[in-house]
């Protein structure tokens, strides 16, 4: 079991990368961990630069990121833990790549034609042929696992059929250059909306801060932003099916669920009949309770600058070794004579 996923360094964590995301890398590391397999985690600031960007604020986001996955449990002794910027091997595998990806290909990708807009001519070419370079991320380290939502289930398709054409291309069926991964949907992942827009999801681009719980938020400010997000008048159904056209309502009580490890079912039977004046203040409760640790544990770290340069260094050494025989293997597949 090898499992591999990147996160971008751009703005700052919130709840919902923590539970849809961050929270299984934990769980994650320790799976792999136990059957002998390995989990690389990376930054993918080589990602962030296919849209415009201010180099100090990556740079500063980049270092804040790795804070935040080390505050919220991820262990750079059991897990890979880098940036793509310190292993070449990522750019360089995507180039040999770019022969085989196809036009049509990325042209369908959805989240292309999502960012692009209207403007499609004015985009960068790092924006059309990004899907390639992460079909590199998890090729090059013959990932078996990657961890997607369903934004991202298209992307790793088009890595799989880039794996895939590349093999019959320049392999062998008994000796194929690159393992095809699979998607690892974790069962718990959880989908978390906007405070203010139960049918969007929590985003660090929304323009309202109230929109969303930041992984450096003090209590108060959690507290403030559970109190002012938006519901309806009604009570807490006692059954899921009643949250069916109540957005907000659902988003809150998912929220909860995620949050104490159980279930929506198991929050309703709990809270079922209470309005929201009572349920809030539960919640932000409970969110202080599991939040303030990981702070806490932020604010300590973040501006400990030799031990994160240290983490991504040791890292990204690891990386660039696991990585060397995939991409030696694609260079000479392809007839390249490398020094």
């Amino acid at each position: 079991m090898i499992v591999v996923s990147g996160i971008q360094p751009t703005g700052k964590p919130h709840l919902g990368n923590y539970l849809g995301a961050i929270k299984n890398y934990v769980k994650l590391q320790d799976e792999a961990v136990a059957n002998n397999g390995k989990c690389l985690i990376f930054l993918a600031d080589l990602h962030a630069i296919s849209m415009p960007h201010n180099p100090a604020e990556l740079h500063a986001a980049t270092l804040e990121m790795v804070a935040t996955l080390v505050a919220c449990g991820l262990d750079p002794s059991k897990t890979v833990l880098f940036n793509q910027a310190q292993v070449p091997a990522h750019a360089e595998l995507q180039w040999l790549l770019m022969g085989t990806a196809r036009m049509g290909w990325l042209n369908r990708m959805t989240q292309w034609k999502d960012k692009a807009g209207k403007n499609r001519e004015g985009q960068s070419a790092a924006l059309f042929s990004y899907p390639v370079l992460q079909a590199a991320d998890v090729l090059l380290y013959q990932a078996t696992h990657v961890p997607v939502g369903d934004d991202q289930k298209q992307h790793l398709e088009l890595a799989r059929d880039i794996a895939q054409k590349f093999n019959n291309d320049f392999a062998s069926e008994e000796d194929p250059v690159f393992t095809l991964p699979d998607p690892f949907i974790p069962e718990t992942a959880a989908r978390i909306m906007s405070l203010r827009d139960g049918s969007k999801k929590m985003s660090k681009s929304d323009p309202s801060d109230m929109s969303r719980i930041s992984l450096t938020d003090d209590a108060d400010t959690m507290a403030q932003k559970v109190k002012k997000a938006k519901t309806d008048p009604e009570p807490l159904p006692s059954e899921v099916a009643g949250l069916a056209e109540r957005p907000e309502a659902l988003n809150l009580v998912s929220i909860y669920a995620a949050l104490a490890e159980t279930t929506a079912e198991q929050v309703l039977a709990d809270h079922g009949g209470a309005g929201f004046g009572q349920f809030k203040p539960a919640l932000a409760e409970l969110m202080v309770s599991v939040l303030s640790p990981i702070r806490d544990r932020f604010v300590e770290l973040k501006d400990d600058r030799e031990q994160l340069d240290a983490i991504l260094a040791r890292g990204a050494a690891q990386a660039r070794e696991q990585g060397t025989p995939t991409l030696d293997a694609a260079y000479k597949a392809l007839g390249l004579v490398r020094g």
